[in-house]
């Protein structure tokens, strides 16, 4: 039998529901699903398996590396030092980081992915992404690929590096300390980029199921910007001790679906509303040459058509807030597929509100 755990507050069984049958169809693994709705814990669930040959049932506290789903906690950590008034979003990136060669790039382009640095050096070996110095300077001395502020692409691999760096350079810290220090101890919140041994013995193993080529094809600006260093979505890459513990920002956070839902109700609590307004606003609005579709950029988030805005990742974890319907929604999977089973969820959700 397949275990589901976790409770649901009346009214939201349907909820259950519809996480019940993503794994009893086989959809879905292993994940859990955290919805806080009017300040309140409405759905906290959890089910299935979190090792590869699903027979270590998923526990409460079992962290997930969730990709993209972190982008918006190193920006998150940026924007801090901005309300500290450590730098500004329109400063340029040179005067916090010297060595920086492209002048013309801002704090906010890099924050809204319009910088032009979209790629690390082709040909990398996954072990480069334990070398920070080499991927940062590599980042310092790259030509943007195109005029910073006129053109998106996701910074796939690499938002976390020049976030990161400005971090380390204005603060010391480098943006894992950051975040544990800043935000995940003082709000109680099960996160990180850089796991300890005791974080790592919690780890659900990631288990591959992209319904396609999750690089893209060769020569294509998602191909280039996913492909080096290599292995970003190989099972041999993700769920071992390289990746685990050194800080890969733009994709490595590992978290908890609760302490996402809680860190996304939380963010008019950790930031100052002028803040809250530039990180949920729309930055940019257009074609996006990575995911090759129209999108709408905030300051680290995607801001979507109906209001609400937050981020996910490669594989279908997500994490995000409905400010129409005042909830925040966190689902967090080991079963890295596509994004149906969160659609399926998010319907259920809003049929019930």
């Amino acid at each position: 039998m397949i275990p589901l755990h976790g409770q649901v507050s009346p009214g939201f069984e349907p909820l259950r529901s519809a996480f019940s049958a993503l794994l009893a169809s086989g959809a879905e693994t292993g994940a859990a699903l955290t919805v806080i709705h009017d300040g309140s814990v409405v759905a906290e669930l959890h089910g299935g398996w979190r090792d590869r040959s699903l027979t270590v049932p998923w526990t409460p506290d079992t962290l997930t590396g969730v990709y993209s789903v972190g982008k918006p906690v190193a920006a998150l950590c940026v924007l801090l030092l901005v309300a500290r008034g450590r730098l500004g979003l329109d400063d340029p990136v040179t005067r916090h980081w010297p060595e920086c060669r492209t002048p013309a790039v801002t704090v906010r382009q890099l924050l809204d992915h319009t910088a032009g640095l979209v790629a690390f050096p082709p040909g990398l070996p996954a072990t480069a992404f334990a070398d920070w110095d080499l991927l940062t300077s590599s980042l310092a001395t790259a030509p943007p690929a195109w005029e910073p502020g006129t053109v998106a692409g996701e910074f796939a691999l690499t938002y976390g590096h020049p976030l990161g760096e400005l971090v380390r350079r204005v603060d010391g810290r480098t943006l894992g300390a950051f975040l544990r220090d800043e935000i995940a101890v003082p709000w109680d919140l099960d996160l990180a980029f850089g796991l300890s041994p005791a974080q790592i013995a919690r780890c659900a193993d990631l288990v591959p199921a992209w319904p396609a080529d999750p690089l893209g094809e060769p020569g294509s600006w998602k191909h280039r910007a996913l492909s080096s260093p290599a292995g970003a979505t190989s099972a041999s890459v993700i769920n071992g001790p390289l990746w685990r513990t050194t800080e890969i920002p733009a994709v490595n956070l590992h978290s908890t679906a609760t302490a996402l839902a809680r860190l996304y109700s939380l963010l008019p609590a950790i930031l100052p509303a002028n803040l809250m307004t530039e990180l949920t606003s729309a930055s940019y609005r257009g074609h996006d040459v990575v995911l090759n579709r129209d999108v709408t950029w905030t300051l680290g988030m995607q801001l979507e058509p109906d209001g609400s805005w937050g981020m996910g990742g490669i594989g279908g974890s997500c994490a995000f807030t409905d400010p129409a319907r005042d909830y925040s929604f966190a689902y967090v999977t080991h079963h890295l597929a596509d994004f149906t089973r969160v659609d399926h969820l998010v319907d259920t959700l809003n049929t019930i509100l």
